[in-house]
């Protein structure tokens, strides 16, 4: 399980308490930890599962990198589980762009710090209408990182870091399952384009909810990995 931006291996904790236990042993991965910090670093943190095969699953800013990791280790998913997630930035100005006002957010997170940095964030537009207790929820994980640890894996995984992978979606062999919450409607209409694209997609919509699907709709976000 590969979490969000601003976020740790605990923004799992719904979903894991979801899950049965005795079919699966799940692995939440810290992605601040990699070694080296980037993506290649995230995908050495995935290749040390114990497992020889395993359901990969991502959430927004962990499904474009467990998408990556998907296309390099085909031979190693046998399943991938994609939460409000994108595929990338196909074009090459508007990635140089991304990459531009994620280091400048990464510079305002380590002059402001966390605090400031969860307010700001509170407030755009992909987050604004999240109920007040999922506000508090993600705060509180975002609150076990330092500004240094936020800034880091902003500039590590930017998603003007690698090319788009909206070309590459017909390459991946194994089930592919991407869930958007219907308030969420920019990753609806993208989440459907990927399980359009790939060879054995399907998409869910889970109704009533935003983009913090994993938060708000763990149980749903459960069933798919099973």
């Amino acid at each position: 399980m590969l979490h969000g931006f601003a976020g740790t291996a605990r923004h799992w904790d719904r979903v894991l308490a979801e899950l049965d236990g005795e079919r699966y042993s799940a692995i939440a991965l810290e992605l601040a930890q990699a070694d080296p910090l980037s993506f290649d670093g995230a995908r050495v943190l995935v290749e040390r599962a114990p497992a020889e095969r395993f359901v990969l699953c991502g959430y927004s800013m962990g499904g474009r990198i467990a998408l990556n990791i998907a296309l390099a280790l085909p031979q190693r998913v046998s399943r991938l589980v994609l939460v409000s997630s994108s595929p990338g930035i196909d074009d090459a100005s508007a990635r140089a762009e991304r990459l531009a006002a994620d280091e400048q957010l990464a510079r305002d997170i380590e002059v402001g710090g966390v605090e400031s940095f969860i307010a700001r964030w509170r407030r755009t537009e992909l987050f604004a209408t999240d109920p007040e207790w999922v506000q508090q929820a993600v705060a509180e994980d975002t609150r076990r990182l330092t500004a240094e640890q936020i800034a880091g894996t902003l500039r590590a995984y930017s998603s003007g870091r690698l090319d788009g992978l909206a070309d590459r979606l017909d390459l991946l062999t194994m089930p592919v399952v991407v869930l958007a919450g219907a308030r969420d409607r920019g990753y609806c209409a993208i989440g459907r384009r990927i399980a359009r694209a790939a060879a054995q997609g399907e998409y869910i919509e889970v109704p009533g909810v935003g983009h913090r699907l994993t938060i708000e709709a763990p149980a749903s976000v459960a069933a798919a990995i099973g």
